[in-house]
């Protein structure tokens, strides 16, 4: 039931726990939503263009490397790419990359682009670090990735912390739904301001377009490509523009753009609550959960209404901030960090609750990545009462999460304008596209990640487990995707994977 008293998930308080509370929204949205990796995206700070060029250039210059300062054996550099994809002639951004030569040039099949998450995750991070990459993929492979623009290091979304601060996590009246989407319209304003002409150009559609000038600028022919969570809509979307431009993609842990509102909502509040079963069962069964033996629902439940009230030590963990904590949890899945949050939070008395101070050096502005997500997603909400409709029918789909994070997603992007909005896939590749679904996925529902590879005509590789993401997870996996890449060879229609259990790796 959706609680709508004035209340520390978005109510009146005090100024301080109010910025507090603000600061936390303001984090989350400077991570990740449907994320590839926790934490805000963190470019290489020095990946300037200079010396030697590539072979391949476009109409758009060379790319120049220089080695990344992190770690010299990766090769940072920049793009110069239009803003507007409509207005090739006006003002440009610079699209900052990352990659790493084959290790066995011998063996080497061509470039692999990976698409970060998120959205907001770094891809020049990911191939600096490395850690995200097979032994097998980096030997065939030029592994490339790059910042998205708005992200890191290409024209980054700068937004004043005080007004992205202002978007609440849960709305509770008509008179707070209304400041919202006046302070929305203010922060737009100044996002806009702050960042440049990108900002009305963040949209996955003209990221497309990037990618395919990457794509043509490293004089590859036709693109391989392994999109995870978020980067997945990337790859998705080229393949349906430019389908016969695909050598081979997989998308992992995929983003089904072609539901509306509604049902996409759903569809987050099913995957939540699903993951959250299963974290309860392998309490149930594992003597190594810290609330093995107990009703965990029961705990769990205990904790968000002292949230409600505000008596948890942390006064920033308020209903949402608690259940957002707990779907970054089931990312893993770490069930037994989920398990010990638990059992601390509930042993703490509520004499222990301390105060939330801004503390000093809070800097002036933030980074912004959701922005992306509301120039891709139409999400109409008229008035407080559709709001309050849709997040009673959440907590119904998902009685324990209550709050899946997709509710961020709401406040923020309420009057944001659209320029890539849902719409079905029809592209259809040579090579079929390999979509890889995790059973269990706690943002990713299985059934839509069957209809994506309809929709693109491709195979379905299924993850019997559980978590965000399976490459890394599951051995099966990885050498299947791994074969799919390097030889085209698509696995069998309904291949399955068996599950890794996340206790014995963890």
């Amino acid at each position: 039931m959706l609680r709508t008293r004035k209340s520390a998930a978005g109510g009146p308080a005090s100024v301080r726990l109010r910025r507090a509370v603000g600061a936390t929204l303001a984090a989350a949205v400077a991570g990740t939503f449907l994320a590839g990796a926790p934490g805000a995206a963190r470019a290489d700070p020095a990946a300037e263009p200079t010396v030697r060029p590539t072979s391949g250039s476009t109409a758009f210059g060379p790319i120049r490397w220089v080695p990344c300062p992190a770690d010299g054996s990766a090769e940072c550099g920049t793009l110069s790419l239009p803003v507007d994809w409509a207005d090739p002639a006006g003002p440009r951004f610079d699209l900052a990359l990352a990659r790493r030569p084959a290790t066995d040039p011998a063996a080497r099949v061509g470039v692999l682009f990976f698409g970060p998450g998120g959205p907001g995750d770094s891809g020049v991070q990911k191939v600096v670090e490395s850690v995200r990459f097979s032994a097998e993929q980096r030997r065939r492979f030029d592994i490339v990735s790059f910042d998205p623009r708005g992200v890191g290091r290409s024209n980054p979304v700068v937004c004043a912390a005080d007004l992205l601060a202002r978007v609440p996590q849960v709305i509770t009246d008509q008179a707070q739904f209304d400041a919202t989407v006046r302070d929305n319209a203010a922060l737009r304003a100044d996002c806009r301001a702050r960042t440049g002409p990108v900002f009305d150009h963040l949209d996955t559609r003209s990221a497309v377009r990037d990618l395919d000038a990457v794509r043509a600028a490293l004089g590859e022919e036709r693109l391989t490509f392994h999109g995870s969570s978020y980067g997945t809509l990337l790859g998705a979307q080229y393949a349906d523009e430019y389908p016969h431009r695909v050598r081979a993609m997989v998308l992992e842990s995929v983003i089904d753009h072609s539901l509306p509102m509604r049902p996409f909502l759903a569809s987050q509040a099913v995957a939540a609550q699903d993951s959250f079963d299963e974290f309860v069962a392998w309490c149930d069964r594992a003597v190594e959960c810290a609330l093995h033996g107990q009703d965990v629902r029961a705990r769990w439940a205990e904790l968000l209404d002292r949230a409600e009230r505000g008596e948890l030590p942390d006064p920033t963990l308020t209903p949402f901030a608690l259940t957002a904590r707990a779907q970054r949890d089931l990312y893993g899945p770490d069930w037994a960090v989920l398990a010990g949050r638990i059992a601390t939070w509930s042993a703490t008395p509520a004499s222990a609750a301390a105060a939330a101070t801004a503390g000093p050096g809070t800097p002036a502005t933030a980074a912004n990545p959701l922005a992306v997500f509301c120039q891709d997603w139409r999400l109409p909400v008229d008035d407080y009462a559709e709001y309050a409709r849709h997040l009673r029918r959440l907590a119904a789909l998902a009685p324990d999460v209550r709050y899946p994070l997709v509710v961020q997603a709401l406040a923020l992007c309420l009057g944001a304008p659209v320029g890539n909005p849902q719409h079905r896939l029809r592209g259809r590749t040579d090579v079929p596209v390999l979509v890889a679904a995790t059973r269990h996925d706690p943002v990713s529902e299985f059934d839509r990640a069957a209809a994506v590879a309809r929709q693109l005509h491709g195979v379905l590789l299924a993850y019997e487990g559980w978590g965000h993401g399976s490459y890394t997870t599951s051995p099966c996996m990885g050498t299947t995707i791994d074969r799919y890449l390097v030889e085209l060879a698509p696995p069998a229609p309904d291949t399955h994977c068996p599950a890794v259990e996340p206790a014995a790796t963890r």
